[in-house]
């Protein structure tokens, strides 16, 4: 793991940018895992306010919530075109259908996409727990695309979103782990001192399900990006 710790979030999700912009102009990269949650709404706006062209590529998000219509205020659907594609619109862009119940169609429909457009660069967050996407802990690392049951500490930090009179959704349609790993690049943004915990176990401890994004050890290209707070764990800190 590359690991690379700025004052702030500001100056983290700026070199991200330039990340991404760097790897879509010089490096031919055309297909981009996307990433929702709180955490890339800076990287986002920089992407929005620069004079990157996404027209030629791909975007595939990592999840969405089950149950949710597309058009809801709180579905990712709704959240990458706030935040993202109405100001960078992409060739196509690709996010789980949360109002599709027929799991397994909606399940194989994902895969397939995955297959037919294998991932340049992949942006994840990191839950309180580690989860990545929404893969709790607990998940298995060979899993692709699957209906995932949130946990009770996932839904309490999501419920922020939502209306105090909105029931939260308790289940996800989400990248598995051997498919966030099938990108050729990864980058992890965490901010905050809530994140720090997890950082540290993500980098520093063991490899285990139980702490889902320190199966990132394994990938051979990984950079994190985080500020202060979450880093002031680590020991190489």
């Amino acid at each position: 793991m590359n690991v690379f710790i700025f004052a702030n979030s500001q100056e983290a999700s700026q070199k991200v940018a330039e990340r991404m912009i760097q790897a879509h102009d010089q490096e031919n990269a055309r297909v981009f895992g996307l990433a929702t949650g709180s955490t890339p709404i800076e990287l986002y706006q920089l992407l929005s306010q620069s004079a990157v062209d996404f027209s030629d590529s791909i975007a595939i998000n990592l999840d969405e919530y089950y149950g949710l219509d597309q058009n809801h205020p709180q579905s990712y659907h709704t959240y990458m075109q706030n935040h993202l594609f109405r100001h960078k619109p992409f060739a196509h862009s690709y996010i789980p259908n949360g109002h599709n119940l027929d799991v397994d169609q909606e399940i194989q429909a994902y895969d397939q996409i995955l297959k037919n457009h294998p991932i340049d660069l992949q942006l994840l967050g990191l839950g309180k727990n580690g989860h990545i996407g929404f893969n709790e802990p607990g998940s298995d690392f060979t899993s692709h695309t699957q209906l995932v049951n949130l946990t009770e500490s996932t839904i309490q930090a999501n419920q922020r979103f939502f209306n105090h009179n909105e029931t939260v959704p308790t289940q996800a349609y989400s990248m598995g782990i051997a498919s966030i790993l099938a990108a050729k690049e990864i980058i992890l943004l965490a901010f905050g001192e809530h994140k720090a915990q997890a950082v540290q176990a993500m980098v520093e401890g063991p490899v285990t399900p139980d702490l889902p994004a320190s199966v990132l050890q394994t990938h051979p290209k990984v950079s994190l990006y985080l500020d202060e707070a979450a880093a002031h764990l680590l020991k190489q800190s």
